[in-house]
């Protein structure tokens, strides 16, 4: 079984409850049992989730050795100069070293839901979005690549993992597929 999921702001990826009780997690969506995340979303990001029955699938998903482009849009501070999204592209210096390059680009405004609670919004601090796709699973990685250019990151949506799409699916919402031999 594979199933797409909206991952709500706020909601831990991941089906056990909160040990203080106050965090939203995956029970509260997914009525299904025996299925897993392949992969991660922080909390304070939104967007598509997989989750599987299928240990090889998830593995395969989730294992940055089988290259698994994870797309995201990004609301960022500023504006991006082509200077900076280049650096992106080459891949940046993290801490934790440097990051393999990745496709971004300049992105219109998406047509996306309203966040709750909304971003932040200053009048004289103007906001862009780009795209970035990458193939790595660092602890927030993209977050940091975006700091490390200059461009923090205000809300972060993934999209796509491979040829899987959030097309489609509210907040909240999940729909079980079939499994394909997705292009990764």
């Amino acid at each position: 079984m594979l199933v797409l999921f909206n991952k709500p702001y706020g909601v831990l990826s991941q089906f056990s409850r909160d040990p203080l009780g106050t965090a939203t997690t995956l029970r509260d969506f997914i009525p299904l049992r025996g299925v897993y995340a392949a992969g991660r979303l922080d909390k304070d990001s939104e967007g598509l989730l997989i989750l599987t029955d299928d240990g090889r699938l998830q593995h395969r998903l989730s294992h940055p050795r089988h290259k698994s482009w994870k797309t995201y849009w990004v609301q960022i501070e500023g504006q991006p100069s082509e200077d900076q999204l280049e650096r992106l592209r080459r891949g940046v210096i993290l801490n934790d070293g440097p990051t393999r390059p990745a496709r971004v680009r300049s992105l219109p405004e998406p047509d996306l839901w309203p966040r709750d609670p909304p971003i932040r919004f200053r009048r004289h601090i103007p906001t862009a979005w780009i795209e970035i796709a990458i193939h790595e699973g660092r602890n927030r990685q993209v977050r940091r690549m975006t700091a490390a250019v200059g461009l923090p990151t205000l809300r972060l949506v993934r999209v796509a993992i491979g040829d899987w799409r959030l097309e489609g699916l509210k907040p909240g919402e999940y729909r079980v597929v079939l499994p394909t031999r997705s292009k990764h």
